[in-house]
């Protein structure tokens, strides 16, 4: 599977910048990634929310729409064991806020000055020593989310299909450069 051809375009967004910090509260430790996408605020809660829109990029596939709080279960794989999820907040379409497993996810979107919408995800870890696989992940999602843009149907990258698309080496970049900063 990771010997399969890879879609350039989703290459190309996930090599996009993002930008990335580790900020640590206390005991608290929370992965910052902020990223401007060519989305209208609108069209990205939808695919943050939108379960079927969430399967074509994200590792968060819930049971439900994710636009009001309480409680859901998310799963990678319809096979897979499913996690406990809950929605805290959902203020459609600026902020959603909920729990995945142990822990937290914040995103917030903001009009984007050049048009678009700027999207802040915030999560919460539970072992801070996991910070640049997450930001890896992430971003390799992030960038499957960016190239929503053009409607063609592209392959979902999640699990090992990530290393196609240079997962590995965000993973020591972000060993190398992610550092710890005073929470603001």
């Amino acid at each position: 599977m990771a010997d399969e051809p890879r879609d350039e375009e989703i290459a190309r967004q996930v090599h996009s910048p993002v930008d990335v910090l580790l900020q640590q509260d206390g005991a608290e430790w929370t992965l910052v990634m902020r990223r401007a996408f060519p989305h209208t605020p609108e069209e990205l809660w939808r695919m943050l929310t939108e379960p079927d829109r969430l399967a074509r990029w994200s590792p968060v596939v819930p049971d439900r729409v994710l636009d009001s709080p309480g409680p859901a279960t998310c799963r990678e794989h319809p096979h897979d064991t499913p996690i406990d999820a809950e929605v805290l907040i959902a203020d459609t379409p600026r902020k959603l806020v909920h729990r995945w497993g142990p822990e937290l996810l914040s995103w917030t979107i903001t009009h984007a000055p050049a048009g678009g919408a700027v999207l802040e995800l915030r999560q919460t870890l539970a072992d801070h020593g996991r910070a640049s696989l997450y930001a890896a992940g992430w971003r390799v999602c992030l960038g499957r989310l960016a190239a929503e843009e053009d409607g063609t149907d592209r392959e979902r990258v999640v699990g090992d299909r990530a290393w196609a698309y240079g997962c590995r080496e965000l993973i020591e970049h972000y060993d190398a450069t992610l550092t710890a900063s005073p929470n603001r």
